[in-house]
């Protein structure tokens, strides 16, 4: 039994113990696998914050919103993690008493809250940074909108032409409002070998329809262009084509086209809006929307022209498809429909020459003209001139030539006083 001192002693030192917790360094020691692992978690859990910091950097090239918002989610878990690691070691190993735990631990949350505060104000610049991008982006998107509608307005107020449907106009831009092609000699010369081909085109069923309804050939190429001495019997077909070109082509240096038409708008954006309107259309469906177009009133005029009534009842045996375009209509023959693609070629050419500033302008060549390799080119390729050094003849005008700007177009011609190599 102790003393009453003693006793009063060792309660003393009890109550001390009580007050005054053991430094640090010994709770630290007293359960030394805990800290190791707690120490384990944290280098853990900060690998994971780095990396969950690079997948928020990546997500920003290229701008990806759901990976950003994703590796954001990523990112405070870690940091919730590390804070809760933090708290669980100050709550097992409280700080000496000569301390104060409400302070540290409040210098601790301050310090902890200024560092996330920093964090995300890095992040809300670069979110704030990316989102004046893209109102920037679409800033510029509506201007092009807005400019593309007002080109697209001036573009069918322009369109509002005798003869152009609703449905033509709605198909000359694409997407932007922009021409889908641009005016230029090289244009024009693609359009001149589409109007050559198809009056070649033309000719060709013509001619099988005389050989079939029993026609002398050779009378009928007398007929067209007399006298004239060809180098081969096959190539009579040029006076044929010689007789569709001059019906075709009749007219053709007036805007007009010598077709009569009231309140018709003849500016150079009207003519190529024409053109572009009827350029990728089937003629016979462009015709079926509007019979009575200037287009029609065109093919109507050229049909009554090139194809003679007799030449026309000696292959149907009547005038049944003359009195029916004579009518307004235009039939849908096989026959008709081959002369409509030569009409449109026709067309088209016409439009486009009256598109450009100044005019392109058409010129023939007269029969007995000396042959200019300047202005004219055979339609014939492998020639042997004669041997008295004279130059050839033109014995028939094919198609005619141009002058666009300072260029030629040449005229395409059949010659005489030449022989074809063999």
């Amino acid at each position: 039994m102790l003393p009453t001192g003693a006793k009063e002693t060792q309660l003393r030192e009890s109550n001390s113990q009580k007050v005054h917790p053991q430094p640090m360094e010994e709770a630290l020691n007293q359960n030394p696998d805990a800290v190791e692992a707690l120490i384990s978690k944290i280098f853990t859990n900060i690998s994971s914050l780095k990396s969950a910091y690079i997948q928020l950097q990546a997500a920003h090239t290229p701008y990806d919103p759901e990976k950003i918002q994703a590796a954001d989610k990523h990112v405070i878990a870690e940091l919730k993690t590390l804070s809760e690691l933090k708290h669980f070691y100050r709550e097992n190993n409280p700080k000496p008493v000569c301390v104060s735990p409400q302070d540290s631990r409040l210098a601790a949350e301050i310090q902890e809250q200024q560092s996330l505060l920093k964090t995300y104000e890095v992040m809300v610049k670069k979110f704030q940074s990316e989102i004046q991008n893209k109102d920037s982006e679409i800033l510029q998107l509506q201007q092009q909108i807005e400019e593309a509608n007002q080109k697209r307005a001036k573009l069918e107020k322009n369109l509002k032409l005798r003869g152009l449907s609703t449905k033509e106009s709605e198909g000359l831009g694409n997407e932007n409002g922009f021409f889908p092609v641009d005016l230029t000699p090289d244009l024009f010369m693609s359009v001149v070998e589409a109007a050559f081909k198809a009056i070649h085109d033309f000719s060709k069923p013509l001619i099988n329809m005389m050989k079939a309804a029993g026609w002398d050939l050779d009378a009928a190429a007398n007929s067209i262009e007399p006298n004239v001495v060809y180098a081969k019997r096959s190539h009579k077909k040029y006076a044929f084509e010689s007789h569709i070109c001059q019906r075709m082509f009749s007219g053709f240096q007036q805007e007009s086209f010598s077709i009569k038409s009231e309140n018709l708008t003849v500016t150079k954006e009207s003519f190529f809006h024409q053109f572009l309107a009827l350029r990728e259309m089937d003629p016979l469906d462009t015709l079926g929307q509007n019979p009575d177009s200037i287009f029609g009133k065109f093919c109507r005029s050229k049909y009554l022209m090139v194809v003679h009534p007799k030449m026309e009842a000696s292959f149907f045996g009547n005038l049944d498809q003359r009195n029916y375009v004579m009518g307004g209509g235009h039939p849908r023959t096989p026959f008709y429909q081959v002369f409509l693609k030569l009409a449109k070629s026709i067309w088209l050419l016409h439009r486009l020459a009256y598109s450009f500033e100044p005019n392109v302008k058409v010129f023939q060549v007269k029969r007995g003209s000396e042959f200019s390799e300047i202005y004219m080119e055979s339609v014939v390729k492998v020639l042997v001139m004669e041997e008295d050094d004279q130059k050839p003849k033109v014995a028939l005008m094919v198609m005619p030539g141009f002058w666009i700007g300072g260029s030629v177009i040449q005229s395409r011609v059949y010659l005489s006083g030449v022989t074809v190599a063999e």
